[in-house]
């Protein structure tokens, strides 16, 4: 008999894991794509990892809360209940986490200068194989094909991030 994988907080691993990697690639690439520099980008990248992960988590809770809250006041029944401070936590860790990925390289090419030339393209590659891993994990606990699951996200997190290189690339213009 095949053991059945626990998804309770699997929606908040793919929202929060899925929109760290978009959101820090955005700062990554639309800096990259504006021609700032790595400090910039660390900055920003770090400022965003905290902030909008803590805004993604408490936006989680308030809105779990008020789904059991709207639950209880009218008398209906759900099947499962999510605990409010723990998918808050579970979207914080995922986003946190995989939102770090494309970071990595800048943080190691400040350690290691032989990688300043290609840390864009470093975080490229991890932030893609971090959207795969997000759609293999989903594809896992659903039971549905790991790698058309892996191959959906990274496209779906490719376009995000090919939106933000351009925009900072179109936007470059107005750094004078």
């Amino acid at each position: 008999m095949k053991k059945e994988k626990n998804g309770k907080y699997l929606a908040e691993f793919v929202y929060g894991g899925t929109d760290g990697a978009v959101t820090t690639f955005a700062v990554v690439a639309g800096a990259i794509g504006a021609s700032l520099s790595s400090a910039v980008i660390l900055i920003l990248g770090f400022a965003n990892l905290f902030a909008d992960g803590f805004s993604m988590a408490v936006s989680n809770y308030l809105s779990v809360k008020s789904e059991r809250e709207l639950h209880a006041r009218h008398g209906h029944i759900k099947l499962e209940r999510k605990n409010p401070l723990k998918t808050a936590i579970a979207t914080f860790l995922s986003f946190f986490i995989i939102g770090l990925v494309p970071l990595i390289f800048f943080v190691l090419a400040l350690i290691f200068p032989d990688l300043e030339n290609s840390k864009f393209t470093y975080s490229i590659i991890l932030t893609a194989c971090a959207f795969a891993f997000v759609g293999f994990v989903k594809g896992d606990i659903v039971g549905n094909n790991r790698i058309k699951s892996s191959i959906e996200t990274l496209l779906i997190g490719s376009l995000a991030a090919s939106i933000a290189y351009l925009v900072g690339f179109i936007l470059k213009g107005l750094l004078i």
